[in-house]
C-alpha cells in the first residue's frame, strides 16, 4: 500500500473511532497521486493582496496612539453606559473573560487595580469555558469588564447582560477593532491577540477606559500605558525580525489562530482556510481540505506546522504526526498565557523565538 493510502487510512481509522466524522481515504480516479495537481501556494488566509489589504499590513509603531479621556469611549462596546468614578482609595475592579487581555490591563492598571482573569488553564480549550456562579458574581461586582467577543466568550456576555450593573464599563475587544462573528478566517477570526496591530489597538482603549474610571489617576496610567507600549515594541520587533528574514516560507497551521501573526510576518500560509476554521469552531474539515492538507505537509515545500497545543482533534494528531514523519518542524501556541503566571509578553515572545528558531533550522538545513 503507498505511504499517502496509509496516512489516509490512518486518519480515517482515527476520526471515525473518536466518533466525530469519517474523512474519504486518498484515492485516486486517475491512476496518479490525489496530490497532484494540488498547488501548494498562499490561501486566501496569507497576506492579502495590495486591492484588499490586510489588517495587519502597517509595521506595529514603537509607541501607540495617545489617546484622551475625551475619547475613551469611542469604538467601544459599553453595555451600561453611565460615568462611573472610582471610590476614593479603593482599587478598581476589574474582570478580563481571559487572561491575555487581563495580563495586559494589570500592567495599565498597575496597584491601582485588581484584575481577576477567568480563563487561565492552558491545558483546556477556552471556546469549551463554562462559567460557574463565582464567575457570574465577580463579572457582575467588577466596575470594569473586558470580554474577547466573536463568538470566543458569549458566556461572559450572558452574565453581563445577566448581572445587570448599571455603573460598569464593558470592553468587547471584536467590537472595538471591527471583527466580526462569521466573516471568515481574517475578518472573523476571534484570536486578536495574535495580531499586534489588534493588541495595539485593544492596550490604547484599556487605558481610555481606566481614565474614564478613575480619572484622578490619569497620571499613573499615562505612565504605566508608556511603559507597557515600549515593552510591546521590544517583542514586535521580534515579529518584525522575523518578517525581514522569512516573509514568503511557506508554513502550515492546524488551526486559524495562526492567521493574524502569519499576515504580519509575510508568511506563506498553505493551509486550507476550510480546514483550520473548521477545527477551530470545533467542526469536522471537508474531507477534501483534508487530503489538500495532508498532500501540502508531505510535499517538502512546507517547512513548519504551527500546532494550536489547546485545540487537539484526532485529525490535528494526525495530521501532526504526518508533519513529523516528512521532516516538517512543528511549533507549538496556546490560546492562553503559559505559564499563567508570566505576562502577555513574555509568554508570546517565547513563542516568537520558538517560530523564528524553526525557521532559521530549516533555512540553514536546505
Amino acid at each position: 500500500m503507498q505511504k499517502w493510502v496509509k496516512a489516509a487510512v490512518a486518519i480515517a481509522l482515527a476520526v471515525a473511532a473518536a466518533g466525530v466524522g469519517t474523512f474519504a481515504v486518498l484515492t485516486s480516479t486517475s491512476g496518479a497521486s490525489p496530490c497532484a495537481g494540488i498547488t501548494i501556494a498562499a490561501q486566501p488566509v496569507g497576506p492579502a493582496p495590495a486591492a484588499t489589504p490586510s489588517p495587519l499590513a502597517a509595521s506595529f509603531p514603537g509607541a501607540g496612539p495617545t489617546p484622551t479621556s475625551a475619547g475613551a469611549r469611542a469604538g467601544s462596546a459599553v453595555v451600561h453606559s453611565s460615568p462611573h468614578v472610582a471610590p476614593s482609595g479603593k482599587l478598581i475592579q476589574v474582570v478580563a473573560a481571559e487572561n491575555f487581555w487581563g495580563s495586559l490591563v494589570s500592567q495599565l492598571g498597575g496597584n491601582l487595580t485588581s484584575v481577576l482573569s477567568i480563563v487561565t488553564d492552558p491545558n483546556a480549550d477556552p471556546h469549551e469555558y463554562a462559567a460557574n456562579a463565582s464567575d457570574a458574581t465577580a463579572i457582575a461586582d467588577a466596575q470594569y469588564v473586558i470580554v474577547n467577543g466573536v463568538g470566543y466568550d458569549t458566556w461572559a456576555l450572558q452574565l453581563i447582560a445577566a448581572g445587570g450593573n448599571a455603573n460598569q464599563v464593558v470592553r468587547n475587544i471584536g467590537t472595538l477593532v471591527g471583527v466580526t462573528l462569521g466573516a471568515g478566517v481574517v475578518a472573523g477570526n476571534p484570536h486578536m491577540w495574535y495580531s499586534p496591530k489588534y493588541v495595539n489597538e485593544t492596550v490604547a482603549a484599556m487605558y481610555s477606559d481606566l481614565v474614564h474610571i478613575s480619572p484622578s489617576n490619569t497620571s499613573t496610567f499615562q505612565k504605566n500605558y508608556a511603559a507597557l507600549n515600549s515593552s510591546l515594541a521590544a517583542l514586535y520587533s521580534r515579529a518584525n525580525v522575523i518578517k525581514n528574514l522569512f516573509a514568503g516560507t511557506k508554513v502550515a497551521a492546524t488551526e486559524d489562530i495562526f492567521v493574524y501573526l502569519a499576515n504580519f510576518t509575510g508568511l506563506d500560509l498553505v493551509s486550507p482556510p476550510e480546514f483550520i476554521q473548521a477545527v477551530a469552531e470545533g467542526n469536522d474539515p471537508p474531507p477534501q481540505s483534508v487530503v489538500t492538507f495532508q498532500c501540502q505537509l508531505e510535499s517538502g515545500k512546507v517547512g513548519v506546522l504551527v500546532y494550536n497545543e489547546q485545540t487537539v482533534t484526532p485529525i490535528t494528531i494526525q495530521m501532526k504526526a504526518i508533519a513529523a514523519a516528512h521532516n516538517v518542524t512543528i511549533v507549538g501556541v496556546t490560546e492562553t498565557i503559559q505559564p499563567p503566571d508570566v505576562t502577555f509578553q513574555v509568554w508570546m515572545n517565547a513563542e516568537y523565538l520558538a517560530l523564528q528558531n524553526a525557521l532559521n533550522a530549516k533555512a540553514l538545513g536546505k
